[in-house]
């Protein structure tokens, strides 16, 4: 019992440290994988070892282990997944806040605008989404493209 634990464990901690790095920079103009490396590639050498991802893997367990007993709880997890949540919802009020009072009107939030996200997704040109193409960014969302995401550069 104690093994599956402890498996499962390190696979909780392996997916929210290296998944949650990327996604918590989703959206940042096709810079997750180079804020991957800033914040992972340590000797800053443009190559990530297996020393620099157990260290990374080691810090977030460390960061989400808040009363440092060598375990994390639901409990743990739960409040370090609210405190990322809380900084991503932060930093997307810095960027949209246009009038700089702190909070996001319908008007600053729709300057983003739904093109955006057609433009970004919308693989064949038309200026609509299909079910094929949803399914495909689906798909490339979940690590299962080979590819740049669609719109998005090789940055």
């Amino acid at each position: 019992m104690k093994r599956t634990a402890t498996i499962l464990t390190g696979a909780v901690i392996a997916t929210i440290g290296l998944t949650s790095v990327a996604v918590a920079h989703d959206g940042r103009g096709g810079r997750g994988m180079e804020i991957i490396f800033e914040n992972v590639d340590t000797d800053q050498d443009g190559l990530i070892t297996s020393a620099e991802i157990e260290a990374a893997r080691d810090a977030r367990f460390a960061e989400m282990d808040s009363n440092g007993d060598g375990f994390v709880t639901a409990e743990e997890i739960a409040a370090f997944a609210d405190a990322r949540r809380g900084k991503r919802a932060e930093r997307m009020i810095e960027r949209l806040d246009a009038n700089e009072d702190g909070k996001l009107s319908a008007e600053e939030m729709a300057a983003r605008g739904p093109g955006r996200m057609l433009e970004r997704l919308d693989a064949n040109g038309d200026g609509a989404l299909s079910k094929d193409e949803l399914a495909e960014a689906r798909k490339m969302r979940r690590g299962g493209g080979n590819g740049p995401r669609h719109g998005r550069g090789n940055d």
